[in-house]
C-alpha cells in the first residue's frame, strides 16, 4: 500500500511518459520513498489494444529491497487503446486492491493507478520473462497436471473473496457480463460458425442464436447468484503464464468481477485441454477444485448441481469465442472446437 501523504502522479497518456525517469521516481516513491531512477533502458513492445513494455531502470542508489530492475509497463497509451481503457479499469483497481490480499499468484505488481475520469490506467509489475517466465498462447500445450494447478490457483481467489463484504461494496467488481451482448452477438457469432473459423463446431451446437439466447440466461444468472465469488472471467490459456518454476499464473484481468465459482472452471477445462485429454480428465479436474474448495472452508451443492454449474462455464467460455474477431483465425478456431465440443458433449444448451 502507499503512504497515505505521498502524492501520486497523474497516470500517464503515452509510453514516453511511462517510461521517462521522472515518472518512474514519482510512481515508484509512493511505495519505495527515496528512491531516485536515472536512466530507463526501454525492451520489448507488445502493442494490440493494451500496450505492455519491458524496461529496465538503474537508480541513484542501491536498489530498495523488494523492487527489481527489470520491470514492465502496461497501459492504453496508442489511439487504438484509448477507445478500449474501460477495459483497464477493472484490472488496475485489481492489483490496486485485492492481488495481494488473495494470495493468487500472478504478476507482482509494484505500482498501480487509474484516472477515474478519463478511464486511463497503468500498472507497474515486475518482469517475470526475465525471472524466467513463459508466457503461454491460446495454442499452446497444456497438460491435465497443469490444469490441475490453475484450479489451485482460482480456488485460491474463489475461497479468499467468497461472499466477501469488501468485495460486495466495490463498485468495480459489479457484474456485467450481461452487457457483453450489447456490442456483439448473433452475427458475429453467425459469421465465425459458417466459416472456415467454425468448423470444428459440431452441428449440433452450431446455431448462433440458441448460443446467444444460451449465454443470456448464463449472464443473468451469475448476476443475480448467491453465493458468489470473484471471478476471473476469461481462463483460457493465453491468459497464464509459466513462472520460472514452471507453476501457472493468472495475467489479464479485464473481465474480473462478482460471479459464480463455475464461470472460471467450466471455461477454462474446456478451453485449456485438448478434446480427448478434456474428455479424459473432467471429472477428476471437477472434483480436485471441489476438494479444493471444500479444504477453504467452502462446501459447493451436490455433484448434480457442481456439474450444472460448470456445463454453464463453458457455454460462458463458448460464447466468448463465438463473439471473437481481429485474432488469429486459428487460435478462435481451436477454441471454438474445444468449447463447442465440451457443449456438445454434456448438452450444455438444454434447458438454457
Amino acid at each position: 500500500m502507499s503512504p497515505p501523504d505521498v502524492a501520486r502522479p497523474k497516470v500517464p497518456e503515452l509510453l514516453d511518459e511511462a517510461l521517462s525517469p521522472e515518472w518512474l521516481t514519482a510512481a515508484l516513491g509512493t511505495r519505495f520513498p527515496g528512491i531516485e531512477v536515472v536512466e530507463v533502458a526501454p525492451g520489448p513492445v507488445v502493442s494490440r489494444l493494451s500496450t505492455n513494455a519491458r524496461f529496465r531502470i538503474r537508480t541513484a542508489g542501491p536498489l530498495p529491497e523488494g523492487l527489481p530492475a527489470d520491470l514492465c509497463v502496461k497501459g492504453y497509451f496508442t489511439e487504438v487503446g484509448r477507445f478500449a481503457r474501460r477495459a483497464g479499469v477493472p484490472e488496475a483497481n485489481f492489483y490496486m486492491g485485492l492481488a495481494e490480499a488473495t494470495g493468487v499468484r500472478t504478476l507482482r505488481s509494484v505500482y498501480a493507478d487509474l484516472d477515474a475520469t478519463s478511464q486511463a490506467s497503468v500498472v507497474l509489475t515486475e518482469d517475470v520473462v526475465a525471472q524466467g517466465a513463459t508466457f503461454l498462447d491460446s495454442l499452446s500445450e497444456y497438460r491435465p497436471d497443469q490444469t490441475a494447478q490453475t484450479l489451485e490457483e482460482l480456488a485460491r481467489l474463489h475461497v479468499s473473496t467468497w461472499m466477501d463484504p469488501a468485495c460486495a461494496r466495490a463498485s468495480w467488481l459489479d457484474p456485467w457480463f450481461t452487457q457483453l451482448s450489447n456490442g456483439r452477438g448473433v452475427n458475429e457469432i453467425r459469421g465465425n460458425f459458417d466459416g472456415p473459423i467454425g468448423a470444428g463446431v459440431p452441428d449440433a451446437v452450431r446455431d448462433a442464436q440458441r448460443l446467444a439466447d444460451a449465454f443470456t440466461t448464463v449472464a443473468a444468472d451469475a448476476a443475480a447468484v448467491s453465493p458468489w465469488c470473484v471471478v476471473h472471467g476469461d481462463t483460457h490459456v493465453a491468459n497464464l503464464f509459466l513462472d520460472g518454476e514452471g507453476r501457472p499464473a493468472l495475467v489479464d484481468w479485464q473481465l474480473v468481477q462478482r460471479g459464480p465459482w463455475y464461470l472460471d472452471v467450466g471455461y477454462h477445462i474446456a478451453a485449456t485441454l485438448t478434446v480427448d485429454d478434456r474428455r479424459r480428465s473432467e471429472r477428476d479436474l471437477v472434483a480436485h477444485y471441489v476438494e479444493l474448495m471444500r479444504a477453504g472452508g467452502v462446501d459447493l451443492p451436490g455433484d448434480d448441481e457442481v456439474w450444472r454449474g460448470v456445463r454453464r462455464g463453458m457455454v460462458h467460455g463458448f460464447y466468448l469465442w463465438g463473439i471473437t474477431l481481429k485474432v488469429d483465425p486459428p487460435i478462435t478456431a481451436a477454441l471454438l472446437e474445444r468449447l463447442g465440443t465440451a457443449v456438445d458433449d454434456h448438452d450444455a444448451l438444454a434447458g438454457l
